[in-house]
């Protein structure tokens, strides 16, 4: 097919093969989620010395557990023995130890080899050099962030840097304390579509007039077509009369105790690449992950937050979580609605962004990067 000119108004996105090649999504794996830092675990879902979970991190599987002092730590789920993976399941709570269930090679929950079969009659093996391998981890908004790179990137410039970026200054997220918030719900969508067909769709509004009614009741100015995201520290305002950000506009919570008056009745929504969104208004706080799994399959992890004394309550947080289950669950169908057509002639060069999405050329301009020239 021939390649016209664009008009001054459109910009072009990537080309079709980026979204179902399965050479480049390995490429990705290597490049971005094995070097860049990936927002893995929850830190509360670990509340005790020996709580684990395990998640996958491009193509390793991660073991994520609460040492017995009380901090997180991160390995590679791979015993040094033979290879085995340590915790077969994704999540579970050992009472001491860490033991292969291969040859029983066991490990504290700070990653040292401590016994294994016949192990006292081999002194000359160091424990410390056969523990787990670690994995660098970092703490914030309430989650452990991992990165299995030699050198981690900076943590403060390109996570929580990204909050400075959308939002102009850190204290803006700071001050719904996130990391102080309590789990009222946590859904998980297996999306048959590439990660970032997700994160395009997430970073735009053009889209919201058309499949999100709910969304632009509560948010109006979002029917027309500009994302919250298009704008630095802009949030966007509820409608006339709607009291909460819920599935009928209805009240919500009271408001979290640190958000400020310029915040309040306002949503805003920010990207962490490559895998995490967050969006805050003023009663509560959605985090999405995205886990991908396959150039056409990704596992998102979307938990609702709350301030401690409404789910201590038992409050009804069904309205709120409702709103956003929606956009999600019509955001999810788009994503696959568009994954078969990137393998469509017509799609061979790819698509192009309007105006109010030319900010996702910014995402695909940071993918080429991380990428490089050979990535493509």
């Amino acid at each position: 097919m021939t390649t016209l000119p664009l008009p001054p108004s459109l910009i072009a996105t990537l080309p079709g093969h980026y979204y179902t090649d399965p050479a480049l999504f390995r490429t990705e794996q290597e490049r971005i989620f094995e070097r860049t830092w990936f927002c893995a675990v929850r830190s509360a879902d670990l509340d005790k010395p020996g709580a684990f979970r395990t998640v996958q991190v491009g193509r390793e599987n991660v073991l994520v557990t609460r040492s017995r002092t009380g901090g997180l730590r991160a390995f590679l789920n791979v015993c040094r023995h033979r290879g085995a993976r340590l915790c077969t399941e994704t999540q579970g709570q050992v009472r001491r130890t860490l033991q292969c269930p291969y040859h029983a090679w066991t490990y504290d929950l700070d990653g040292k080899l401590i016994a294994a079969p016949n192990l006292t009659k081999m002194p000359d093996v160091d424990r410390a050099t056969y523990g787990l391998v670690t994995v660098a981890l970092r703490e914030w908004l309430g989650y452990a962030w991992v990165c299995l790179a030699d050198e981690p990137p900076s943590f403060e410039d390109t996570v929580i840097g990204a909050a400075v970026e959308r939002l102009g200054e850190v204290a803006a997220i700071d001050h719904y304390g996130t990391e102080r918030l309590a789990l009222g719900k946590r859904l998980t969508y297996d999306v048959r579509a590439n990660w970032k067909l997700i994160v395009e769709n997430f970073m735009e509004c053009y889209h919201c007039a058309t499949i999100h009614p709910e969304l632009t009741d509560v948010l109006p100015e979002f029917a027309d077509g500009y994302a919250a995201q298009y704008y630095v520290g802009h949030g966007a305002e509820f409608g006339d009369g709607v009291k909460g950000f819920t599935v009928d506009g209805s009240e919500g919570f009271g408001r979290l105790p640190e958000i400020s008056d310029d915040q309040d009745r306002r949503y805003y929504a920010l990207t962490v690449k490559p895998t995490v969104f967050v969006n805050l208004v003023p009663d509560h706080v959605i985090l999405h992950r995205m886990f991908p799994l396959a150039e056409d399959r990704t596992v998102v992890e979307c938990d609702w937050l709350y301030a401690p004394d409404v789910i201590d309550s038992g409050a009804d947080v069904s309205k709120s979580v409702e709103l956003f289950h929606r956009v999600n669950a019509q955001d999810f169908a788009a994503c696959e609605r568009t994954q078969p057509a990137m393998s469509s002639r017509a799609y061979r060069s790819g698509g192009v962004l309007v105006p109010t999405e030319h900010h996702i050329g910014i995402f695909h301009s940071w993918l080429l990067q991380q990428l490089g020239a050979d990535g493509a």
